[in-house]
């Protein structure tokens, strides 16, 4: 499996536009080579670099297995989980200073959907029921 943006590339900085000191919309993200048994996708975008440890910027589930992309700042077609700003949605980068890594991940699920997800448990049900994943790292500093 294969995670890629036209936004950015892998290790490499993200345009301010996608973050809290521009626009804060999400970068496009397109998946190929995808396992044949896949019934959904689920999404994470979290920064390891954060003073307090893993920040989740974005959690989705429930992505059908046709969809391939989220276009830029484009509806996910899939439920979205509140993330540490307190929001249902996209909250791009937003260090206090230094440079931050902020690992997209695409995970093929074995189910179309999960049952009582939330921020707290969203990866570890999500990695019960992944067949694969791949991810790209944007980077974004102060």
């Amino acid at each position: 499996m294969k995670l890629e943006s036209k936004d950015f590339s892998n290790n490499e900085l993200m345009d301010t536009k996608f973050t809290c000191d521009g626009k804060d919309i999400s970068p496009q993200l397109e998946w190929t080579q995808i396992p044949e048994s896949t019934k959904s996708f689920a999404l994470s975008c979290i920064d390891p670099d954060a003073p307090a440890g893993d920040w989740i910027h974005w959690l989705v589930y429930k992505i059908p297995a046709d969809k391939r992309e989220i276009p830029q700042n484009g509806p996910v077609l899939g439920i979205e989980v509140e993330n540490d700003f307190g929001k249902t949605d996209y909250g791009g980068p937003c260090p206090p200073s230094g440079t931050h890594r902020y690992f997209f991940r695409i995970y093929a699920l074995d189910v179309e959907n999960l049952d009582g997800i939330n921020k707290n448990n969203f990866i570890d049900k999500v990695k019960e029921h992944t067949i694969e994943s791949a991810e790209i790292i944007g980077l974004y500093k102060r």
